[in-house]
């Protein structure tokens, strides 16, 4: 075992451990904690019912557990980890630093104890398309690759397989951020917009918790910023390393561009074109920008030829305009990741016709403005659903070129139906697309539950 995770599960042992939320991600670290001879409790807010025989199975690996509404309550072990969802000012996480409780979280502890180089991605929108092409082109460079964080699964029980030469992956949302003290030898922003500030007390906070992706570096250290986005930009100044930006609106001296149809490198050994836009088989300028920022991070650790191989064969990351189907000539597109304006905009960008859009869903307190003028510029048909389906509506009429009767708007409250309203009436040609700008938690638990609805229904359509 690594010696770094192994000095970490001795010290802690004879501590008692807490574990927050038992979903995913925090699942195989109770069972690597507990099997490691360590007191667990794992904690949280749904009831037993809602685990089906997985309480069971906990409970015979000696996992103590503590579900329900007062999940959080008497929290008196001595090392607490934290799920991202959960903010970590809560009076209970409080308490029990006050009373010298160690409050972690898995990806804090990865962070201390990996052996190997990291390189990690955050932003508002085209975190994971990013992540998942650096991944693929770091393996499609003879790497091995370990792909984790906000995406994939938790890295911390793989540690004692991974050796230095190897290469993890990390995509970081503002959530897992929030606490960081460390950062990755490579930092990734792809850009930022309000988003999240449902959890977020403000979009002050929101920026200074992505920031923490890169604070921590050293000299050594190289962070990948927009330089299109005015908060990314002003990154640069305050990073500790080397600061490589990408641009896809201007030429830049030093950094990654787009000029004449392609993407180019500006370094010290001068300037070169490294892949034609055309070679990218995804659609949208959107996508140009995650492979700029992927170009940007791996720069030296991967081929000019191996990233045109890759970008003309990457079909992307399910529930990112994914095409799930063509059904008499209509094309039906699943962009279920889409839980922001700003990425229901690039989404949209990406047809040359105007589409029939599926939006709506749980209210993140994001303002709609931005969008309204995409919608009238992009779409014929708009099927809202969800409780921001008034506040999408509204900033759709207020926009200007707005005209009455131009654009047919319709809420639906059931999903189903609201795909079933967005195909009625289709003809050969159309685009149907699932683009909602929210979150699922108003009817899902999540993206890709949401996502995979959408696929059934439409899979089912005649």
């Amino acid at each position: 075992m690594s010696s770094m995770i192994q000095e970490y599960l001795d010290d802690l042992r004879g501590r008692r451990v807490a574990v927050i939320g038992i979903g995913v991600s925090n699942t195989p670290l109770i069972k690597m904690l507990v099997r490691s001879g360590i007191d667990v409790t794992a904690c949280d807010k749904r009831e037993r019912t809602s685990f089906g025989g997985q309480a069971d199975a906990l409970e015979s690996l000696g996992v103590h557990l503590k579900l329900g509404p007062d999940y959080l309550d008497g929290l008196d072990q001595d090392v607490i980890f934290r799920t991202p969802g959960l903010r970590p000012d809560v009076p209970q996480l409080l308490a029990a630093k006050e009373r010298g409780a160690v409050v972690t979280s898995e990806m804090e502890v990865f962070f201390q104890v990996c052996p190997c180089q990291m390189i990690a991605v955050t932003g508002s929108d085209g975190k994971t398309t990013t992540t998942t092409i650096i991944a693929g082109l770091l393996k499609a460079a003879g790497y091995t690759v370990y792909v984790g964080g906000n995406i994939g699964k938790p890295l911390l029980p793989d540690v004692d397989g991974m050796e230095p030469g190897d290469i993890a992956v990390l995509e970081l949302s503002s959530f897992q951020l929030m606490t960081m003290d460390r950062s990755p030898d490579i930092a990734v922003v792809t850009n930022l917009a309000p988003n999240h500030l449902d959890v977020h007390t403000s979009m002050e906070e929101y920026v200074t918790a992505k920031e923490n992706i890169y604070l921590y570096q050293d000299e050594d250290g190289v962070v990948v910023l927009n330089e299109d986005n005015d908060i990314t930009r002003s990154f640069a100044a305050k990073a500790p390393g080397k600061v490589v930006l990408f641009s896809r609106q201007k030429e830049l001296e030093q950094g990654v561009y787009v000029k004449d149809d392609a993407i180019w490198v500006a370094d010290a050994d001068g300037k070169r074109k490294v892949l034609p836009l055309a070679d990218i088989l995804l659609p949208g300028v959107h996508n140009v920008e995650n492979y700029m920022a992927a170009i940007g991070a791996l720069d030296g650790l991967v081929s000019d030829g191996i990233i045109r191989e890759y970008a003309s064969s990457f079909k992307g990351v399910e529930h990112r305009i994914e095409l799930v189907r063509t059904l008499r000539g209509v094309r039906y597109y699943n962009d279920s990741i889409a839980s922001s304006p700003s990425r229901t905009m690039a989404g949209l960008r990406c047809f040359p016709e105007k589409v029939i859009l599926i939006a709506g869903g749980y209210d993140k307190h994001i303002p709609f403005d931005a969008l309204g003028p995409e919608i009238v510029a992009h779409v014929k048909k708009l099927v809202l659903t969800g409780p921001t389906a008034g506040k999408i509506r509204a900033a759709v009429e207020a926009a200007p070129g707005y005209a009455v009767g131009a654009l047919d708007i319709i809420a639906v409250e059931d999903f189903k139906d609201a795909v079933l309203e967005a195909d009625r009436d289709t003809k050969p040609g159309d685009v149907v697309i699932l683009s909602p700008a929210c979150a699922s938690f108003d009817k899902f638990k999540n993206f890709m539950e949401r996502g995979n609805a959408f696929k059934t229904i439409v899979n089912g359509l005649e």
